[in-house]
């Protein structure tokens, strides 16, 4: 009797609250630790950023308009469920490669980061915002409000803390994010999706791909509705240059910030909130 012929699975994207495989039809072979073949993970294409935006786009305003405590609450919701799920992740990261120890570690900042952020939810306007005085009978207020959708490159060696770290403070000001998952280790990033999914958070406010950087580099810089990219990564200063240029084309913020350790003090900050936010002004007559 032949020897079983082990069924692989697919794992899909992430887009506006549902799990479409890529409309390329391709995908490529993902490996665990052992360089074993562990899953196919999907190939995505332009059309897939595409309709990851409109989806981003169409959630912005609602999400925009919710209350900041509410938006603390659903990310307080997600480190719920993603300690529900701690053991399933954990035993995914040492697949690809962790030790237990630094498995446990990985997963066990992840929520702990996702809790920093919703506690910042209803706090970083007042620290951020300011009175400001003027000479005339007029209260002047500036305040920060968020930009709109974020395209986000995911750390590629830190397949899960950096995900989060990159996403929560992006959301959690009222953003809504697409992002491109780590190239080599996608398959936390799409059980993340699952966690999200069973959240409150509203479909398109995060929408996960996987696929090559380099093929969907120009596709996330270049989009005309997204305002803003966001990487952590270093890459090579031919590239870099190649997103500054696209950013350009219609004045996207591109917020390259290096981290060298993602469970140190320097991955978690207000400031990477506010990174994503344009400073609004309002005048208001005094009496009146």
């Amino acid at each position: 009797m032949s020897d079983r012929v082990e069924v692989l699975k697919t794992y899909k994207t992430y887009i506006g609250g549902n799990f479409p495989r890529t409309e390329s039809g391709r995908h490529y072979e993902v490996y665990d630790g052992d360089g074993e073949i562990l899953a196919n993970a999907c190939q995505c294409s332009r059309k897939d950023v595409r309709d990851a935006v409109v989806e981003a786009r169409n959630a912005f305003e609602d999400w925009n308009g919710r209350s900041a405590y509410n938006r603390g609450q659903i990310l307080y919701r997600i480190a719920e469920m993603l300690e529900m799920r701690k053991a399933q992740f954990v035993d995914e990261l040492e697949t690809v490669g962790y030790k237990t120890k630094k498995a446990e570690a990985e997963v066990n900042a992840s929520i702990d980061r996702l809790i920093y952020y919703a506690g910042w939810s209803d706090k970083y306007q007042q620290v951020f915002g300011s009175i400001n005085p003027v000479a005339s009978n007029h209260f002047n207020f500036s305040m920060p409000e968020p930009m709109g959708v974020v395209n986000i490159w995911a750390p590629e060696e830190r397949p899960l803390l950096g995900l989060i770290s990159v996403m929560a403070p992006v959301i959690v000001g009222g953003n809504t994010c697409v992002i491109l998952a780590s190239e080599k280790y996608p398959l936390s990033a799409v059980s993340f999706a699952e966690v999200l999914h069973s959240s409150d958070v509203p479909g398109g406010v995060v929408n996960i791909l996987t696929g090559y950087r380099d093929e969907l580099l120009e596709h996330m810089t270049t989009h005309m509705d997204v305002n803003a990219f966001f990487y952590t990564d270093e890459i090579e200063q031919e590239k870099r240059k190649q997103i500054d240029e696209h950013g350009t084309l219609n004045l996207k913020r591109i917020r390259y910030t290096p981290i060298t350790d993602w469970q140190s003090e320097e991955a978690e900050s207000p400031y990477f909130i506010t990174d994503f936010q344009e400073t609004k002004t309002t005048w208001h007559p005094v009496g009146l």
